[in-house]
C-alpha cells in the first residue's frame, strides 16, 4: 500500500463550493480519507498550506488521440494539471483503419501520419492505449469523418444506405467496447457533404446507452443558428446528451453574437441534455480553409507541406511578398496549419463563464508550432479569467474542468475530492498559476502546479514529471442507470 496526506490545504472539491481546508490522504489509488486539518500533521506529509487542492482537470475536447501511445507522458497536460483527455472529437478519431480507400483525408491529418491508422477497431486501439500507459486518463468518442473514411471511397457525397448500416455496425461495436460518444465535424469538407439524415441514422446506436453525440457544428459563422438546429435535432432523435464543441462566434460578422447563440442553449437545455465546451482564448487552430481566409481575420500559418519555410509566418506578410492576394498565397501553401485570430474578447468570456460551459483545451500535439492552448488552457482560466479578471470565481473555474465534464461524460468515479473516488488530484499556487505559452514561444509549461496524481500515482511535482505514469483507459459502462448531463 502507498500512503501520501496533503496536509492543511485549501480543497476546492469540484462542486463550485468555496474551498475548505483539510488534510486528504491518498492510499494506493483512491482518496482514502478527508479529514479537518490537524494543527500537527503527520511528519512525512505534503505541507498544503498556502496551497489549493482540486479534482484532476479533464480535457473536456482534446486530439490526443495517438498522443497517448506515441508520447505517453503527456507533457502538456500534466504540466497544466490535466489527468483525464477526452479524445476523438470533431469527427477525428484514431480507433480504426481508415486508410483502404487511398490517402488519409483532411482533417484527419491533424492527428498524425497516415499509418498511426493501424488499428483494425476500437477494442484494438484501447489495447494499444492500455499497453502504453499514458500520464493521463483517455476517455475516447468515435468520429464520424473516420468512419466516412473507413467505408466510403468517396467523401464529396452522401453515404449510400450499405455505407450507413456498415458506419453504424463499426459504431455500435465501439460503443460496446467502451467508447463515450459519437462525433462529427460537420464543418470540414469531407463531413460537410454528409446529410442530416445521414448523421441521424448513424446517431440512433447511441439510443438506450449513456452515449453522447459530440459535434463540431456544420457552421460557426453566419448559419450558427441552423447548425445548432441541426445538432440539437440529432440528438433529440438519438435520445442523447448534445456537447456542442468549443462554442464560438468566428469571424467579423458574428461578433456580439454570443448572447444569442447562448440564449438557444439555455431553450434547448429546458428540454434536452445539451452543453458546450470552450478554450479560454481568441484565435482558433486548424488545417488552413480557404473559406476562412478572409481580410478581416489575421491568419498565422503553423506548418506547410508545400512552402515549410514560410511556417511561423503571418499570411498576410507571406502573400505580400509573394505579390499576391491572400487568397493565392492560401493555395500555394497547401496542405498548410494556421492559427485564426477570429473572436473577440466579449464573446469568449460570456461563453466561457456561462454554467453550460465546461473547458477542452482543442490542442493540436502534432503541430509543430501549435496554438498555445495546448500547453496553457487550464491555468489560464484559473489564473487570467478567475483570479486575475474575476470573471468568475474560482471554485467556478474548477468546476467547468473537474466536475462538470465528469457528469457529462458519466465519470462517476473522478472528478471530485470525495472518498473512494479515483485519486486524480492537482496541487496548485493560487497565487502563481497561470498559463506562459504564447502564439510565438507556444510549448512554455504553464506556472504555479505544484503537484499531480493520476490514480493515486504522483505524475508531477514542483521538479516536474516524475516520469512515473498512472493513466487509463477508461471505458464506459454498458450498463449504466442514468445519461450524462
Amino acid at each position: 500500500m502507498t500512503r501520501t496526506i496533503i496536509a492543511g490545504v485549501s480543497v476546492y472539491d469540484g462542486t463550485g463550493t468555496p474551498a475548505y481546508e483539510a488534510d486528504v490522504e491518498i492510499r494506493d489509488d483512491i482518496i482514502a480519507s478527508i479529514r479537518p486539518a490537524a494543527s500537527h500533521p503527520p511528519t512525512d506529509s505534503i505541507d498544503g498550506r498556502g496551497l489549493m487542492l482540486a479534482p484532476g482537470f479533464i480535457d473536456a475536447h482534446t486530439h490526443d488521440d495517438f498522443a497517448v501511445i506515441a508520447a505517453p507522458a503527456m507533457t502538456a497536460k500534466v504540466t497544466q494539471g490535466v489527468t483525464t483527455v477526452v479524445v476523438g472529437n470533431c469527427g477525428i478519431s484514431g480507433g480504426m483503419d481508415v486508410t483502404a480507400h487511398g490517402d488519409l483525408p483532411d482533417p484527419l491529418v491533424l492527428l498524425g501520419a497516415a499509418d498511426a491508422f493501424r488499428y483494425d477497431d476500437f477494442a484494438a486501439y484501447a489495447r494499444a492505449v492500455d499497453r502504453a500507459g499514458p500520464a493521463t486518463n483517455v476517455v475516447a468518442l468515435v468520429g464520424h469523418t473516420a468512419l466516412r473514411a473507413r467505408h466510403m471511397d468517396a467523401l464529396d457525397r452522401d453515404a449510400t444506405g450499405a455505407e450507413r448500416t456498415a458506419m453504424r455496425a463499426d459504431l455500435t461495436t465501439a460503443l460496446d467496447a467502451g467508447a463515450f460518444g459519437f462525433s462529427t465535424g460537420l464543418a470540414y469538407a469531407n463531413a460537410n457533404a454528409a446529410s442530416t439524415e445521414e448523421v441521424m441514422a448513424l446517431a440512433e446506436a447511441l439510443r438506450d446507452t449513456t452515449a453522447l453525440y459530440c459535434t463540431h457544428l456544420r457552421s460557426e459563422a453566419g448559419e450558427i443558428v441552423a447548425a445548432l438546429d441541426e445538432a440539437f435535432a440529432i440528438g433529440r432523435h438519438a435520445a442523447a446528451p448534445v456537447i456542442v464543441s468549443h462554442l464560438k462566434c468566428a469571424g467579423a460578422p458574428q461578433y456580439g453574437r454570443s448572447g444569442e447563440i447562448l440564449a438557444m442553449l439555455e431553450i434547448a437545455a429546458a428540454t434536452q441534455p445539451v452543453g458546450c465546451d470552450c478554450y479560454p482564448y481568441t484565435a482558433s487552430s486548424s488545417t488552413l480553409d480557404l473559406k476562412q481566409v478572409v481580410p478581416e481575420t489575421p491568419i498565422k500559418i503553423t506548418w506547410s507541406d508545400a512552402e515549410p519555410a514560410q511556417a511561423g509566418r503571418m499570411l498576410a506578410d507571406i502573400a505580400a511578398d509573394w505579390g499576391t492576394d491572400l487568397r493565392t498565397a492560401a493555395e500555394r501553401l497547401q496542405p498548410a496549419g494556421a492559427v485564426y485570430h477570429c473572436m473577440t474578447d466579449g464573446d469568449v468570456d460570456r461563453i466561457l463563464a456561462h454554467d453550460l460551459t465546461m473547458v477542452g483545451s482543442d490542442g493540436l500535439p502534432c503541430d509543430p508550432r501549435p496554438h498555445p492552448r495546448l500547453w496553457g488552457s487550464f491555468p489560464r482560466v484559473i489564473g487570467h479569467y478567475a483570479r486575475d479578471r474575476g470573471l468568475f470565481s474560482m471554485a467556478t473555474a474548477i468546476r467547468k474542468m473537474t466536475g462538470l465534464p465528469a457528469d457529462r461524460f458519466g465519470l462517476s468515479d473522478r472528478g471530485y475530492v470525495r472518498e473512494g473516488l479515483a485519486a486524480d488530484l492537482v496541487l496548485f499556487d493560487p497565487g502563481q498559476i497561470g498559463d506562459r505559452a504564447t502564439y510565438d514561444d507556444p510549448t512554455v509549461p504553464a506556472a504555479g502546479i505544484v503537484g499531480v496524481w493520476v490514480n493515486g500515482i504522483a505524475t508531477l511535482t514542483l521538479a516536474g514529471p516524475t516520469g512515473t505514469r498512472g493513466g487509463r483507459m477508461l471505458r464506459r459502462p454498458t450498463h449504466p442507470t442514468t445519461k450524462g448531463l
